[in-house]
């Protein structure tokens, strides 16, 4: 299988040119087209002898939108083909500040998480470093965006599949997108979400990437957090919590708490006033996300009443609490639900 250039950085795509007895000069041309969006053979300040070259050893296009579903609430849902043809999905969701593209890690995910529709088929593979870009450059595109007026303001590696499980395609992602030859996004504008693998959040705020963690807590207890997320039987919510408050101290960068209320699971006074325990001293941010449904499990979201409860509970003890809006209910909004909707739709088809 052919290499994706999406998953060289500047340097290593200048080795590559060099290798093939061309000047340094082409490699930046080379960069900043392909962080346009434009295919190898697309690129026309390159020689045709060069373009071939390439194609002899990388992917002409690794990725393509193969769908676009649009929200009422101006969300937008994209399937991407990749080049064996799998298949992955993504968001983008649109505020007054910019839009944040929400993207995929990897195809499936092996956390199995009970909530989310990502999992349920398990783990196919990783994604490259250049297939989680694509997505940006791809969308980016889309919407007419160039490298100095990008249109897209943030990213989140929210998606399918859990990015710390994808360690080193994820720090090279990382390399490439802050590049500022390239896409140059700030470290700021990036948030990764995470169910929780305690050895990489150390590993993570050790690499000098100095990203949003966005942790995946659910639940104020172990009790409750095993019934909900496998990973919780290998790491307690106190060695959680532990590595959350090293990350804090590496990197200044305070941890975002997600907690997705689930109808009679975790959504009582009393997980509220245990979460409220917990995260009272630390400098934080929870937010509250009302449960995004899916038809293979039988969770159902909690009254606005309920949420507005917890809100409250945990607001008396000065956390600083947000609300998450829903999004692309109507799209399949929750991970994985399109991608799965696809896929079920091919095969009944003989696709």
């Amino acid at each position: 299988m052919k290499r994706d250039i999406q998953s060289l950085t500047l340097d290593e795509l200048t080795q590559v040119v060099l290798s093939l007895g061309e000047k340094k000069y082409r490699a930046e041309q080379i960069f900043h087209d392909i962080m346009l969006g434009k295919k190898i053979e697309e690129i026309t300040t390159i020689t045709q002898d060069l373009k071939d070259k390439l194609k002899e050893q990388f992917e002409d296009e690794q990725l393509k939108i193969l769908t676009q579903k649009q929200s009422a609430d101006g969300t937008s849902k994209f399937l991407y083909s990749l080049a064996d043809g799998n298949i992955v999905e993504g968001v983008l969701m649109r505020y007054k500040f910019g839009n944040t593209l929400c993207v995929s890690s990897q195809v499936g995910c092996r956390m199995g998480c009970k909530f989310c529709a990502s999992g349920l088929d398990g783990l196919v593979r990783n994604l490259s470093a250049g297939e989680i870009l694509s997505q940006v450059i791809a969308v980016n595109k889309l919407l007419g965006g160039t490298l100095q007026d990008r249109k897209i303001s943030n990213i989140v590696l929210m998606g399918s599949g859990e990015p710390l499980d994808n360690f080193d395609n994820l720090m090279q992602f990382l390399r490439i997108v802050t590049c500022n030859r390239g896409l140059n996004f700030s470290e700021r504008s990036i948030s990764i979400s995470t169910c929780g693998l305690v050895p990489k959040i150390y590993k993570l705020a050790d690499s000098g990437f100095k990203i949003n963690i966005c942790l995946s807590l659910h639940a104020s207890n172990d009790q409750t957090r095993r019934s909900l997320m496998p990973i919780a039987k290998g790491y307690t919510v106190a060695e959680l919590l532990d590595a959350c408050d090293y990350y804090f101290e590496k990197t200044g960068r305070r941890i975002l708490f997600e907690y997705i209320l689930i109808k009679d699971v975790n959504s009582s006074t009393e997980h509220a006033l245990r979460l409220a325990k917990l995260l009272s001293k630390r400098n934080c941010i929870v937010n509250l996300i009302n449960l995004n449904e899916v038809k293979e499990n039988d969770f159902k979201r909690c009254s606005d009443e309920v949420v507005n409860r917890f809100a409250e509970i945990l607001k008396s003890y000065n956390i600083n609490v947000t609300t998450r809006r829903s999004l692309g209910n109507d799209v399949d909004g929750a991970c994985g639900q399109l991608r799965r909707s696809y896929i079920k739709n091919s095969t009944q088809k003989g696709e």
